[in-house]
């Protein structure tokens, strides 16, 4: 009776709420959502940022005395599977181009593989591949857009290795801290969980703003005198 219950609320479980999924998966959990966020077009919706924070600070027991996660455990399974997705995601995309993406009729979608394209051609692929962890379904189909662009994948493995650490662990341990140094955090966690999502578009929105000042710059340039015979 005890093992049916427990199913049923597994199988309740908000897929779009981080506690829920905590509540329900834990530590696995984390590993499975990154990992279908970063390298699985269908995983586009679900709430990388705030389930990495909101992970981060449960290691603490500030936000919820029900439940407590291991940070080691918690910062390994970040890891894999931010990392695994998108390896995952740069193969499919190697493989099958443009056919799964053209397949999907979400609008947000394919708003978020033009602007990843976009990260590509106009900030090489380093730049380009490390802003998009920070940036919710950019990060999803960035991955397969760069295989089916032909990103080399050394290229590809090295910087998206750097980008994936960085952004799991950073938001996995900003949580933790946060959470062992304010009493009550989690009273403020959806606010903080925002300000998280908007810090993390400052590099992007940062070097739009460089290209723009760049475009107009060169727009006001004279032009060159023409060279006379």
């Amino acid at each position: 009776m005890t093992t049916a219950v427990h199913l049923s609320s597994q199988l309740a479980v908000n897929v779009l709420d981080a506690r829920s999924l905590l509540s329900a998966f834990g530590v696995l959990g984390v590993g499975v959502v990154l990992f279908a966020e970063t390298g699985l077009l269908i995983g586009f919706f679900l709430p990388g940022d705030s389930l990495l924070f909101t992970a981060g600070l449960l290691c603490t027991g500030a936000a919820d005395r029900g439940l407590k996660l291991s940070l080691v455990p918690l910062l390994v399974a970040a890891a894999a599977g931010a990392l695994a997705g998108s390896q995952c995601g740069y193969l499919l995309g190697r493989r099958a181009g443009g056919a799964l993406l053209a397949r999907s009729c979400s609008a947000r979608l394919h708003e978020g593989a033009r602007r990843a394209e976009e990260l590509l051609v106009r900030y090489g692929y380093a730049k380009a591949i490390v802003l998009a962890r920070f940036v919710p379904v950019v990060r999803t189909v960035l991955n397969p857009m760069a295989g089916a662009l032909g990103v080399p994948a050394r290229t590809f493995t090295l910087w998206q290795v750097t980008g994936g650490l960085v952004w799991s662990l950073g938001l996995t341990l900003a949580g933790y801290t946060l959470g062992s140094s304010v009493p009550n955090v989690d009273r403020y966690l959806l606010p903080i969980v925002a300000v998280i999502v908007a810090l993390s578009l400052i590099p992007v929105a940062g070097e739009v703003l460089r290209s723009h000042r760049d475009a107009k710059a060169k727009a006001k340039a004279p032009e060159a005198p023409e060279a006379r015979g």
